[in-house]
């Protein structure tokens, strides 16, 4: 069974840092790309930082609003994915979800996590 969960949420203030953590089991988590995404009250899921497996090579990207503010990074020795959260803002407020996929041999599997709520507040 397929399990991601994510964990460090939680209230900030405006200027703050988080530092967020999504553990996996149940699969060879090395093989698989992770991202974070996040969803707001009323908007829709977006991506806001991946990294590749490592396989060909490890590179990360970032939605342009958290560029320079967020840092992506695994630890494939423990199945663990994080995202490091500077310079809060309060537009970054919303739950955070963890997703792992892959496509191999033509067949693609994607997981998600339960999400851990952020909120940046005074």
């Amino acid at each position: 069974q397929v399990q991601l969960v994510e964990s460090g949420g939680g209230l900030v203030q405006p200027g703050g840092s988080l530092r967020l953590s999504c553990a996996a089991s149940g699969i060879i988590f090395s093989s698989y790309a992770m991202a974070w995404y996040r969803q707001a009250p009323g908007k829709q899921r977006e991506l806001v930082a991946a990294i590749t497996s490592g396989i060909s090579g490890m590179s990360t990207n970032y939605t342009d609003s958290v560029k320079g503010r967020f840092t992506i990074s695994r630890d494939n020795a423990k199945n663990t994915v994080y995202l490091q959260m500077n310079s809060l803002k309060p537009e970054d407020t919303a739950v955070y979800y963890c997703n792992a996929d892959r496509s191999l041999f033509g067949r693609r599997s994607t997981y998600w996590g339960q999400g851990t709520q952020v909120t940046v507040s005074s």
